[in-house]
């Protein structure tokens, strides 16, 4: 009545599903007591009645099975209780769930009666129950005939065991028998059954005491069949449970003892019966079991037996080779490196039998399945690939004895190249995969970033790190052995795999990859690939030998190109023809250098295919020829490729960019000297090149390709501006270090240079193409057009290209000014540059070299250029004045006169010129030192020219006196030229009794009326001279050659000035006791001191004027001075300086004593003709800095 009352209270959605786990025609009989009181509401009586029923469906039955399950789960301790009431309701509904597990064929109700009854098992915890279950198994094992129906019992019994370890040892203890019926299971040609078998045996050998009991099992009858089990099988789940077995056996060293010398007697009995290879060893490992593989390997390699270290590592490769890949061997960083360091020993073993079979071990441990525990062990793994690659080394080594032909030893060598051969196959299958491993890491983060690993190993144990030791040792190892194998014989074998090995490496260190490909091109590895496939691969010969040239040599020229020497990576679109050329080309190409070149100059019709094998033999023969593998004759080449030009003009027909670029660039390469283009081919690349986009698009950096294009003068006109420009956008010579230096003292010019000098020489014409460069580059391209231009007129003075520039700089000048008005300064970014270079040209012209209207007309245009400017222009003013001044002091008088007339017409000018002096003494907004220089050496010359020629002056300029002298007085430091100029200025102004036409000198701001004694001296006064000669000590004593010049010529026109105005003022400033200190200063500069002229100069005007700072003792030692110098070796300046003092002191009568007078009289006789005959400097015109200077100017 209550079961009736608690079935009828079954309500809400999961009633019909919960009613359908009730047995409804005995379930209102049942009690209350056996019905679950939650959901699901299941009924272990109806279980019990329902189960075994024949007429119930098996749907139900699964129903009922997966209720129960699902109340377990979730109710475990409820039904524990339910089940538990009755010891033999347990005990009853146990042996009907294993009977339905045993005669239902269904497999899902299979699995639920093996998933309830576990569970069962392991919750209850009644050794009754589990005894009643383990009879159960038995006894249907042994009432069975034969082993087909076995499955769900052996699944049952592996399962729990598994689920209660304990049951290992009782299960071999009390039922050892049912071990026979394993074996038949084993055997039973069902590799379901055998999985399940082995998965039991997996469980049983946990258990050290059943392993030891079952120790003679094993050895006497479980070992063969079991290795012959693992050797045949083919599903997984075999796979996967004999690696639970093997796993559980390699705990223990007895049982890897017997596996071992088991494996090496089957391998000894099939090797006379069965293939080689086929040796029923163990398939894999799974995780724990590899230590004691490992730590037998050790101890056979600590023994002196060679053949048992071979059947070792013959097993550690078999075991490692089969171990499925999903299925993680060794599960530490710790396991893998022993392992590593185990096979290291081996590899290195001075036994090559012992080392082959290590080599094989390397291979198949070098695996990414093997070596996926983290941290990943880079530097262990470092050490093995380096261990095996040495060994190899060692061997390639090893000298051979060569024999007369036909003799024995000489067969001997043969069989030792063979084995070294082999020896270096092996050593590179197992590079490939250690570059393989690298390359399936890189996709994976963890091994990437290779946590864990200790902070002092960051930098080692990377991926990073591993990828470049297997390119470094790529290049100094294996490359190095492959080639001297190479010399001795040929393994197609050897090649491929070595070829594999260097395509692996371009994806392995993409970054190095540029360098390595320019590496081994340098190093003739296109030839080395194309003379394979013409050797090995015609016809479908070794086609995978074919494949794997055609994709090394893909990827390194790819590289090539996409990162050539000097120009600029290509486009996407260029690397897409690339690629499609390559790609469709490459695989059909197995021909030899001549039969190449006969294909390339193939005249008559074309067809596609060839056209396109032209084409990939052109960028082979293009990229070999740039790193400097020239495989075929340069002349023939230079033949083939012109044949292939006019081929492709006949046919009408446009080469794609990158074979063009090709093309031309074979051609400038491959042209001797003697030998000149076809007019034909000049003009057939004249028609390709306008129909080309834009000529980088085809351009190669080399001095010969640009060589080709200037000296064909209808390439030159067209193209030699744009090839000119893209020359200088990629040559890296550093051109800075070429500037600024005197051509005497120049090293010698880098290859690049001299090879354009020597074009420069050829065609003089292309200095015009340098200057319109020069104009209308970027900036960066255009100052190195002017260093490569400044520096080629200076070593090259004897190329007269003067008139040329000039009159195309004036063409450019004219109209600059013509187009931007009043403002040409902002017109042109490289303006400052071209005056550069004109006043370049201008510095090395000749002196006293009349100007002709060219000249005068560049005269005009530039000082019409500098009145546009403001003194804050300096980069155009600098270059502009030295142009000027240059101008004015290397021509002769009656050109001085005429080009001083043109420039004090520009009124402009003069006012530029009186603001920067004015800027001189300005604190702030003062332009550049030089310019300012060249602003007072320009306004001196100025002055001396219109005061000289009575020139008529168009506007006046004023200058502070009293700015000048405290300018001199108190000059700036580190501004010798700028106190020079001055100098020079205050001179002309000095010897013009300061009553120039063109400069007015006027006092600062309101001055009081001079004192008598001062009008004399006026626009001077007595302290300002006086204060002037101190400031004059002062700069002398600085010891500045030129400085020194301008000093002594100024005081020479001041005592002049003031002389002629109040001789007593100037002996006494030429009395001043300081002067014979400032003499002895002077000529303590070192020995022969005073055979400088300035020296002399200043000592001739202190004789001059009777000052004491001169007494005889001073004429004596330049006396004796000069006595005792090689007159010969003295510069004009000197002799002149030196004359000048003797008849000085001479007509002075300084000198009293008789002999020192006649000494006097013998030198003068010997310097009057030298002295008149003295030649002017070689170089009179300097650049300072950036300031040009005449010597003469300063000086005279």
């Amino acid at each position: 009545m209550a079961v009736r009352e608690a079935a009828a209270g079954l309500s809400g959605p999961g009633r019909d599903e919960e009613a359908a786990l009730l047995f409804e025609n005995a379930h209102y009989r049942h009690d209350s007591r056996w019905l679950l009181p939650v959901s699901p509401r299941c009924c272990l009586a109806c279980a019990l009645e329902l189960l075994p029923e024949p007429g119930v469906s098996l749907v139900r039955k699964k129903h009922v099975l997966s209720g129960f399950r699902d109340a377990l789960m979730k109710h475990a301790s409820l039904v524990v209780q339910l089940v538990a009431q009755d010891q033999r309701v347990c005990i009853h509904f146990v042996s009907m769930l294993f009977g339905l597990l045993c005669n239902v064929e269904d497999g899902s109700i299979t699995d639920l009666c093996i998933e309830v009854l576990i569970q069962l098992t392991t919750q209850l915890k009644l050794e009754q129950t589990i005894h009643c279950l383990l009879d159960e198994c038995h006894k249907e094992l042994c009432s069975m005939p034969s082993m087909r129906g076995s499955l769900a019992t052996l699944t049952l019994l592996g399962k729990l065991v598994d689920a209660v370890p304990a049951l290992a040892d009782k299960l071999v203890m009390e039922h050892g028998d049912l071990m026979e019926h394993l074996l038949r299971g084993l055997v039973y040609p069902n590799e379901g059954v055998q999985a399940s078998v082995c998965y039991l045996y997996g469980k049983l050998y946990s258990s050290p005491v059943a392993a030891e009991m079952l120790l003679g099992h094993f050895r006497e009858k479980l070992c063969p069949l079991f290795l012959s089990t693992m050797d045949g099988a083919q599903t997984k789940e075999l796979q996967i449970n004999c690696l639970g077995l093997l796993k559980q056996l390699l705990k223990y060293d007895l049982f890897v003892s017997m596996l071992m010398n088991k494996s090496a007697l089957v391998e000894s009995a099939e090797s006379v019966e069965g293939p080689p290879g086929e040796t029923p060893l163990p398939l894999v490992l799974k995780k724990a079991g590899i230590e004691s593989v490992v730590r037998s390997l050790q101890g056979n390699l600590r023994m002196n037996n060679t053949e048992l270290h071979k059947q070792g590592l013959l097993l550690f490769a078999e075991i490692l080779t089969r171990q499925p890949e999903e299925i993680k061997l060794f599960t530490s960083s710790a396991m893998c490196r022993d392992a590593g360091r185990a096979l290291r020993e081996a590899v290195s073993s001075p036994v090559l039998e012992v080392a082959a079979e290590a080599l094989k071990a390397i291979s198949a441990f070098l695996r990414k399945d093997h070596q996926s525990a983290l941290p990943v062990l880079y530097k262990e793994l470092q050490g093995l690939v380096k261990a095996m690659l040495s060994r190899c080394a060692d061997l390639s080594q090893t000298p051979l004895n060569w024999r007369p032909l036909g003799h024995a030893s000489n067969r001997n060598s043969e069989r030792a190249i063979l084995r070294r051969g082999k020896f270096l196959l092996n050593t590179l299958e197992g590079f490939r995969n250690a570059c393989r491993l690298a390359m399936e890491f890189q996709r994976e983060p963890s091994a990437q970033e290779n946590p864990f690993t200790a902070p002092s190993a960051e930098k080692e144990d990377t991926l990073e790190a591993f990828s470049e030791f297997l390119l470094s040792a790529c290049d100094s190892l294996c490359i190095p052995m492959v080639m001297r194998y190479w010399e001795q014989a040929t393994h197609p074998a050897v090649m491929e795999v070595f070829l594999s090995v260097l395509h692996s490496l371009f994806v392995i260190v993409p970054h190095m990859k540029e360098k390595f490909s320019k590496k081994l091109a340098a190093s003739s590895f296109i030839r080395l690939a194309l003379e394979l496939k013409a050797r090995f691969c015609s016809g479908l010969s070794h086609s995978a030998l074919n494949q794997v040239c055609s994709s090394f040599l893909y990827y390194m020229c790819i590289s090539l190109f996409s990162a050539p020497e000097k120009t600029g990576p290509p486009s996407q679109e260029e690397l897409c023809a690339v690629s499609e050329l390559l790609q469709h080309g490459l695989p059909q190409i197995s021909s030899r250098g001549p039969e190449s070149l006969a294909l390339l100059s193939d005249r008559q019709y074309v067809e596609e295919a060839a056209r396109q094998r032209q084409y990939c033999i052109l960028l082979l023969f293009y990229l070999a020829y740039i790193h400097e593998d020239r495989f075929v004759s340069k002349t023939k080449l230079f033949m083939a490729v012109q044949s292939f030009l006019l081929s492709l003009q006949d046919q009408g027909e446009r080469p794609p960019l990158v074979v063009f670029r090709a093309s031309i660039y074979l051609l400038a390469i491959c042209q001797d000297k003697d030998d000149a283009l076809d007019e034909a081919v000049v003009g057939a690349i004249r028609k390709f090149l306008e129909d080309t986009p834009d000529l980088h698009r085809v351009y190669t950096h080399h001095p010969l390709l640009l060589r080709l294009f200037l000296l064909h003068p209808e390439l030159m006109r067209r193209f030699g501006h744009r090839v000119l420009e893209l020359w200088f956008s990629w040559e890296e010579s550093s051109y800075e270090e070429l500037d600024g230096v005197p051509s005497a003292g120049q090293p010698t010019l880098p290859a690049s240079v001299a090879a354009l000098f020597h074009i420069f020489r050829s065609s003089p014409s292309i200095l015009l193409i340098l200057l319109d460069l020069i104009c209308s580059s970027p900036m960066d391209i255009a100052r190195k057009v002017l260093i490569v231009l400044k520096t080629f007129l200076r070593r090259n003075e004897d190329v007269q290209v003067g008139g040329l520039i000039r009159g195309h700089f004036l063409m450019i000048l004219q109209h600059l000014l013509v187009e931007h008005g009043s403002s040409p300064s902002g017109a042109s970014g490289n303006l400052p540059l071209l005056l550069n270079l004109l006043s370049l040209v201008q510095l090395r012209n000749e002196s006293e070299q009349e100007l002709d209207s060219m000249a005068m007309k560049l005269l005009h245009q530039v000082s019409k250029l500098c009145g546009t400017c403001s003194p804050a222009d300096s980069d155009i003013l600098q270059p502009s004045f030295n142009f000027l001044y240059c101008s004015l002091h290397q021509t002769t008088l009656g050109s001085q006169r005429r080009a001083a007339a043109v420039l004090l017409s520009s009124t402009a000018l003069i006012e530029l010129l009186e603001k920067m002096l004015a800027l001189t003494w300005a604190e702030e907004g003062s332009p550049r030192t030089g310019l300012l220089c060249s602003a007072w050496l320009l306004t001196a010359s100025f002055s001396a020219q219109q005061h000289k020629g009575s020139l008529q002056v168009h506007q006046t300029l004023s200058v502070e006196l009293d700015q000048v002298l405290k300018a001199l007085s108190v000059p700036k430091k580190k501004a010798a030229l700028l106190s020079a100029a001055i100098l020079r200025f205050l001179r002309t102004a000095l010897q013009q009794n300061f009553s120039s036409a063109l400069v007015a000198l006027r006092p600062s701001g309101a001055q009081s009326p001079p004192a008598p004694e001062d009008t004399v001296l006026a626009p001077l006064g007595t302290s300002q001279v006086l204060s002037l000669v101190i400031g004059l000590q002062n700069l002398l004593v600085q010891k500045d050659p030129l400085l020194s010049h301008a000093c002594v010529g100024c005081l020479e026109a001041l005592l002049d000035y003031v002389h002629a105005r109040s001789p007593d003022v100037a002996l006494h400033v030429a009395c001043q006791p300081w002067n014979r200190f400032l003499m002895f200063t002077l000529l303590e500069a070192g020995e022969n001191s005073f055979l400088k002229p300035e020296i002399l100069r200043l000592m001739t005007l202190f004789v001059r004027f009777r000052s004491s700072s001169i007494l005889s003792q001073e004429v004596g030692h330049v006396l004796q001075g000069a006595a005792s110098t090689d007159l010969s070796t003295l510069p004009g300046s000197t002799l002149q300086a030196l004359h000048g003092f003797f008849l000085q002191v001479q007509s002075m009568g300084l000198l009293t004593d008789h002999s020192m007078a006649q000494t006097l009289q013998a030198s003068l006789e010997s310097l009057s003709p030298r002295a008149s005959l003295a030649q002017p400097p070689l170089q009179d015109m300097l650049c300072l800095g950036e300031v040009s200077v005449s010597l003469s100017h300063i000086r005279d």
